[in-house]
Parts: C-alpha cells; sequence; structure tokens
C-alpha cells in the first residue's frame, strides 16, 4: 500500500500535468460548458510541459482488479489509482503501468485502431473506452513515459516518434479463465488490399492477360494487385516473364497477402493540439478518438511507427484476427506498458523485460 507521503506527491504531480497539458478541460474528466463533442481539425503540434504544481490530497477508491496472478503479487488494488470519476483509466505506480477498462466492440472488419474512444470510431476499432484521451495521455507522464512527436506526411513520409510502449489485454473467458495476450496477437495484416510495386516500364517479354487480376499503371509507374494470392496464381504470374525485378514484385505479393499476425509495436506519439482562433482554447486532438492507432494518424496519443494508410478501407494495413477475439461486448483491460532504456534494480518492476516478453511472445 502507498505511503501518506507518496500519495499527497503523486497527487500533486497528476494535478500540475493536467494543468499543464490541457487548461481547458477539468481534471474530473468532464467537457466544458458549452463544449461540442466533435473531433479536432488539423492544428499545431504542442508538446504538454509541466508548468506549475499544486498541492491537493488523492482520492482513494477501492478499484476492482483484474490483473495476472503474477501481477497481483506485487500490486493490490489499493495501488491502483483512478486517473477518471468513471475509473475507465487506472494508475499503477508500483508496476508502471496505465490501465485501460475497454470493451470489443469490433470482430470482423478493417481497422485504423486497436482502441478507440466511446462514441467515435467503433466501426474501425476493436476495443473502445469511456474515458479522455488526455487522461490516459496525462496517466502515461506520470510514469514518466516521454512522448514524441507524431506522423507526418508532407513533405515526406516521417513516421511517430515517442518512447516504446508495449501493449497487452486481459480478459475473461465464459468460464471465468483469465488471459493475457499481447495486443497484437488480435490484429493481423489485411488480405483484402491493393499491393503495388514501383515499376518503370513492363518487361518486353511480359503480356498481361486481360482477365488478370494483375494490373500496370503507366501514368504512375506501378505494378499493382488486389487481394490474397493463391500459390497458382504466383506461379501462373511468374511464368509470364523472366525478369528478376517483375518476379520479385510477384512473389512479394505473394507473401504480403498471406494471413499475417501484427509484428509493429506502438510508441507514445502525445497527438497535437487545436487552438480555437475565437477562444484561444486548446484542444487535445486525440479526442477525435484516435487513441490507440494502427494506421497511421497526426492526431494519434499511441500510434505504430511503419507507414500504414489510413486513406480508403481498401488501403487499409490491418484488419481483425476475428478467430483470437472474444465476443462482443466482452469487458477488457488494456496495459499500456512504457519500455525503459536503462534497467531498475527493482526486482519487482515487470517493466524493464516487457519489452523481451512481448517480442518473444509474438515469435511465437
Amino acid at each position: 500500500m502507498a505511503s501518506p507521503l507518496k500519495a499527497l506527491l503523486l497527487a500533486a504531480l497528476l494535478t500540475s500535468i493536467l494543468i499543464a497539458i490541457v487548461p481547458t478541460f477539468r481534471a474530473d474528466d468532464t467537457a466544458p460548458e458549452n463544449e461540442e463533442s466533435t473531433a479536432p481539425q488539423k492544428g499545431e503540434s504542442t508538446a504538454p510541459q509541466k508548468e506549475r504544481s499544486t498541492k491537493s490530497k488523492p482520492v482513494k477508491r477501492s478499484v476492482k482488479s483484474t490483473t495476472s496472478p503474477k501481477a497481483a503479487k506485487t500490486n493490490t488494488q489499493d495501488d491502483l489509482i483512478p486517473l477518471n470519476k468513471k475509473e475507465t483509466a487506472l494508475l499503477d505506480i508500483k508496476g508502471k503501468r496505465v490501465l485501460v477498462k475497454a470493451k470489443v466492440v469490433l470482430r470482423e472488419g478493417l481497422l485504423e485502431m486497436l482502441c478507440c474512444l466511446a462514441h467515435t470510431k467503433e466501426h474501425e476499432s476493436i476495443l473502445a473506452v469511456d474515458a479522455k484521451a488526455f487522461i490516459i495521455h496525462t496517466g502515461l507522464l506520470a510514469i514518466h513515459a516521454e512522448h514524441g512527436k507524431p506522423v507526418q506526411f508532407t513533405p515526406k513520409f516521417k513516421p511517430a516518434t515517442g518512447q516504446r510502449v508495449d501493449i497487452f489485454i486481459q480478459w475473461r473467458d465464459k468460464d471465468g479463465h483469465l488471459h493475457r495476450k499481447p495486443a497484437q496477437h488480435w490484429i493481423r495484416h489485411s488480405t483484402y488490399r491493393f499491393y503495388v510495386a514501383e515499376m518503370k516500364e513492363l518487361p518486353k517479354d511480359l503480356k498481361i492477360p486481360r482477365d488478370s487480376d494483375l494490373r500496370f499503371d503507366k501514368r504512375h509507374h506501378e505494378l499493382t494487385w488486389y487481394g490474397p494470392m493463391s500459390d497458382k496464381q504466383r506461379d501462373d504470374l511468374l511464368e509470364l516473364s523472366t525478369d528478376a525485378g517483375y518476379r520479385k514484385s510477384i512473389k512479394r505479393f505473394h507473401q504480403e497477402s498471406r494471413s499475417r499476425q501484427m509484428k509493429d509495436h506502438w510508441v507514445f506519439a502525445g497527438s497535437m493540439f487545436h487552438v480555437d482562433q475565437e477562444s484561444g482554447k486548446r484542444f487535445y486532438m486525440a479526442e477525435g478518438g484516435e487513441l490507440i492507432c494502427v494506421a497511421n494518424f497526426p492526431t494519434a496519443t499511441l500510434d505504430i511507427q511503419s507507414k500504414s494508410s489510413n486513406d480508403g478501407t481498401e488501403n487499409l494495413t490491418y484488419e481483425t484476427y476475428t478467430e483470437r477475439i472474444p465476443p462482443l461486448g466482452t469487458e477488457v483491460t488494456i496495459e499500456l506498458i512504457p519500455v525503459f532504456k536503462k534497467p531498475s534494480k527493482d526486482p519487482s518492476n515487470k517493466t524493464e523485460s516487457s519489452k523481451s516478453n512481448v517480442d518473444k511472445e509474438l515469435k511465437k
């Protein structure tokens, strides 16, 4: 159980971070008067800063915990500190984790997110949480996670940066058995999308059949394929030309269009702020729903670093791994665990080993 002194220090830290990040929001996770819950527009990127601290007494509540048996040995219910009134975001100081209470809202479909905010983008996100995005951002800062910069698309693509955050999902099945898996376990590469390879011109010995799904775009100098490519289709296409570049592209289309689990990791990009020109108020852009993304968004709180389009459903990189996801409405706990470069000497701290544990799980 945390000491009174530690609790007071934590409360002061959280209050100062909340004041610095979102001065136009209340710290009790309620929207200010006359605020519309609309998706924000593009704005300037502004790094949250600690500007001032205040003295405050923490609110201690009994929080229902769904932590794994291993974590329960070092983390009690009293160690989990609610970050909002609804207690859907919890801070685990000892375990250096932010816990997010969410529900399964999608089991089949193309994805832009692993988790969105409630009543925003449930049609393209596996999970939804009833909380403000800045609350989760604040929790990560409270355990010393460092945010970076969101993705940039112009003048050229620059991936999101920030501290790596490993994500685990816990849930109980209908028999009450507890499960814990890396979030990547629920996501796989989309197969029904376009696959593109740069090609200045077609090989001289290649003539693409009219009924083939293979296309060549003369204007953009691209060879394209849509959807899964079977072994027979691959073999038939390879027989059309001996050109090394063409054959390499066909083999890549075949490989990438097969069902594969997601391997990418998330980073704490930190979203950005939009400043209202009339009122001067700042709005945290991830409140539009982009909490934990698998398609690149400049408004994402957590994003992946590999290039992943958000332009049109036919171009989305990822889809649900349906057979691995529990029924709709299943309550889950999302563990956000920042990965720190320097390992701690504290044997009770599991954060430093999470990176190797996640990587080991993804190799299975």
